[in-house]
């Protein structure tokens, strides 16, 4: 976790929070008129106006004057560090080529693999760091960053280190996720099985030993690893110590939020073809849905996730740019938002309950992140808009006044 160096405490005033904390009634637990106490990282208050002594107060002050102030944002399921891009590969499956033509040329996600293997881990974070700082831009402050394009036991390792790296540069939280069970590697090609076995006797422990990923994920789906073949990671996850998350029911339904669920998975991601026993196992488990609309746009899919029953169910909804050179290459937490809006259904409200406190769900961080509460991080955003629902509304205007990770505040240029 970056933490970064100790710092004044600050008093935050003449504030409007969206707190995200559903404790408070009011749409996007709203609070008019209050202040916000930062301390060593951490929101050590959250107080009416009215019993703030500005005055005898020992820090920094900022008057807010009314702007609305939010959660930091957490883009929950990425795909950012990887090397190379698609786009040309993009402009001919427009033109009429078929994808299977651009995989035997070599396009797909062979040629991110190939392109990921070439260049090192410094230079990986390099190319990565565009990505990132556009999501830092937009307000986010924590983000998921998986591996799955090295595919070897030394590229999936340098992909999390370069997170790793990423982390260590900027003012932003990492959490890196094992995503070696994303694709079968050329070398194994109608190996499956084999390249399973080199994940869960190789790549997972070396990488759990080396602290370098939290979580493991895998593409359950007939184009990816069955459920047998993914229940061998989980099950390897599990005895290392690591959380577990899938990327399940995107294109098909093999009962993969199942297999998530009973693992007690943090999140089922895009799950566009979930059934009614998936939704009801999300539930009884207390797993997060990621909706992922990036995906769903760019690829042209027709089938949605079934939001009025994971919503009828009370199952926490995240949303996420999903931010990957083949199927979302898009850096904008907010164009997601708006995206689960107008494709999906959500409201702004459930959009921002998605990319803060769902989203701090889906990455285990809870207790911790996505909400304007007392002992919460201190990762908060100041808005100039006059009403929340700016938010998912209009893309690509520069709303963002400051973003403030761990209680140091950062002007907006």
């Amino acid at each position: 976790m970056n933490v970064p160096h100790p710092h004044r405490p600050s008093l935050w005033l003449n504030a409007r929070l969206a707190t995200m904390d559903s404790v408070h009634d009011a749409p996007y637990g709203a609070l008019e008129g209050h202040a916000l106490l930062l301390r060593d990282g951490h929101i050590e208050a959250v107080l009416p106006q009215g019993e703030v002594d500005a005055a005898a107060f020992d820090g920094e002050v900022f008057d807010l004057q009314g702007r609305w102030v939010t959660p930091g944002f957490i883009d929950c399921h990425t795909h950012l560090v990887y090397g190379g891009s698609r786009a040309a590969e993009w402009e001919k499956r427009l033109t009429g080529v078929p994808y299977q033509q651009i995989a035997a040329e070599g396009g797909g996600i062979v040629s991110t693999v190939r392109a990921t293997r070439w260049l090192d881990e410094e230079e990986l974070a390099l190319a990565s760091l565009p990505r990132l700082k556009a999501l830092m831009a937009e307000g986010v402050t924590t983000v998921e960053i998986k591996s799955g394009y090295g595919l070897t036991q030394a590229d999936e390792l340098k992909q999390l280190a370069a997170a790793q790296r990423l982390e260590a540069s900027l003012p932003v939280e990492v959490a890196a996720t094992l995503l070696a069970a994303h694709a079968v590697p050329p070398e194994y090609a109608g190996d499956a099985d084999g390249y399973i076995d080199l994940v869960v006797e190789s790549i997972l422990p070396v990488a759990a030993r080396a602290g370098l990923a939290e979580a493991v994920d895998a593409f359950c789906e007939s184009v990816g690893f069955s459920p047998a073949q993914t229940r061998r990671v989980f099950e390897a996850a599990r005895a290392h110590g690591l959380k577990v998350k899938g990327h399940v029911e995107q294109l098909s339904n093999l009962h993969g939020a199942e297999l998530v669920a009973e693992f007690g998975g943090l999140s089922a991601d895009h799950i566009e073809y979930l059934d009614d026993a998936g939704v009801e196992a999300l539930k009884r488990a207390g797993t997060v849905a990621v909706l992922l609309p990036g995906a769903f746009y760019f690829l042209r899919e027709t089938q949605k996730p079934p939001v009025d029953k994971l919503r009828a169910a009370g199952v926490p909804m995240a949303v996420s740019t999903d931010l990957n050179p083949g199927t979302s290459p898009f850096a904008s937490i907010r164009l997601a938002m708006n995206q689960a809006c107008v494709l999906f259904g959500l409201t702004p409200e459930e959009a921002l309950a998605g990319v803060t406190r769902h989203a701090a769900q889906a990455l285990g961080r809870g207790d911790t992140h996505g909400r304007l509460a007392a002992g919460c991080v201190a990762d908060l955003l100041v808005w100039d808009i006059a009403h929340p629902a700016e938010l998912a509304y209009s893309v690509g205007v520069p709303l963002l006044k400051r973003r403030v990770f761990r209680g140091a505040a950062q002007s907006i240029d």
